[in-house]
């Protein structure tokens, strides 16, 4: 699965990091990203587009502990899961924001 689409580019491009600083548990979700296999559920509310094609994202990380960070698409690309699965992202996800969400 492509984790990132030229039509969430185009979205993570309003975005970019520190824009929703100020925005708390209002930040709107621009993606999700999850693992199919158990814990493990990434938020980005900003990202930035880095001089080597790489995104960094900020966000709210729930894996063994939920917290807000940084983290970049080739980390999330390059876990390798049980069954030969990778990291997905949510197809389904509608625009949210981080008051939305309940783990």
């Amino acid at each position: 699965m492509k984790l990132i689409t030229k039509k969430i580019e185009k979205e993570l491009t309003k975005y970019n990091l520190g824009s929703q600083e100020n925005s708390g548990l209002d930040a709107k979700i621009l993606v999700k990203f999850f693992n199919p296999c158990g814990r493990g559920t990434w938020l980005v509310t900003e990202a930035e587009k880095q001089e080597n094609g790489d995104w960094l994202f900020f966000g709210f990380v729930n894996l063994h502990e939920a917290e807000y960070g940084y983290f970049l698409l080739s980390d999330l690309e390059s876990v390798k899961l049980p069954f030969g699965l990778k990291i997905e992202r949510d197809l389904y996800f509608e625009n949210k924001t981080l008051r939305d969400i309940k783990f």
